[in-house]
């Protein structure tokens, strides 16, 4: 099969028999592929030591069905920046182990990856912001269809209005109104509103979550990403292990 160039981020690696890599990624053109690295951990001419999770690559690869065949790597850029913050490591690794547990196998998905992108960069080049995760899942989940609805009730589908009182259930990361909810948890309206406004922009650092906003609004997204997820996320138990 005729290899092509693509771009990709590195999702995860492994290593493979003495000298290969089995590599995750996220492509722009092709979507979630796995592929084999030959002699990987040997060749500094065809990988340079650049197959590192969260990385941003040009690659030559034969795509094909199962594992696609890496020919070299060329690197966009590594995120020297987020390399030196443990704090933003585990957020460049949280956001692709999500992304590579989410995606199917093959099928492009540009906005995704422009989103991992932009993550990525802002993670780079700016001071750590906690709300940027924030802003990060609630436009992943929406991308992919999964977001949990903040202005409707998930029970009778009745609109809830800007100040109206929400009811929480956060094991399944749903909000209901307070006629369906009674008896349940209130979730702040401003969490709400802004994650709403977090939806109307495509900026990271547009939207700032004040501390108990941002509470309710991770409480809410750990439970909607939970409610697809087919097993825990590592990177998840290890930014509460290091309190993000």
């Amino acid at each position: 099969m005729r290899s092509s160039q693509c771009e990709a981020i590195v999702l995860g690696v492994m290593e493979y028999r003495e000298a290969d890599c089995l590599v995750a990624l996220f492509t722009l053109e092709h979507g979630k592929l796995r592929g084999i690295a030959p002699g990987a951990k040997k060749s500094r001419r065809r990988f340079a030591g650049i197959l590192e999770p969260f990385a941003r690559l040009r690659l030559e690869i034969a795509v094909k069905e199962g594992l696609s065949r890496l020919h070299g790597a060329d690197p966009v850029t590594v995120y020297p920046g987020i390399r030196r913050e443990l704090v933003k490591i585990a957020h460049a690794g949280y956001a692709c182990e999500l992304s590579e547990q989410f995606l199917p196998e093959g099928g492009s998905n540009p906005r995704l990856y422009r989103l991992l992108v932009s993550y990525l960069e802002q993670l780079d080049s700016a001071p750590f912001a906690p709300s940027d995760r924030a802003f990060f899942e609630v436009n992943f989940l929406n991308i992919l269809g999964y977001r949990p609805s903040l202005d409707h009730c998930v029970s009778c589908g009745g609109a809830i209005l800007p100040g109206d009182p929400r009811r929480f259930a956060p094991a399944a990361g749903m909000l209901l109104c307070e006629g369906c909810g009674k008896g349940g948890r209130v979730f702040l309206p401003q969490a709400a509103e802004l994650l709403l406004r977090a939806l109307r922009t495509g900026r990271f650092g547009a939207v700032t979550f004040p501390p108990a906003a941002l509470r309710e609004a991770e409480e809410l997204l750990d439970g909607a990403i939970a409610a697809h997820l087919v097993r825990p996320l590592k990177s998840l138990a290890f930014l509460r292990e290091i309190g993000e």
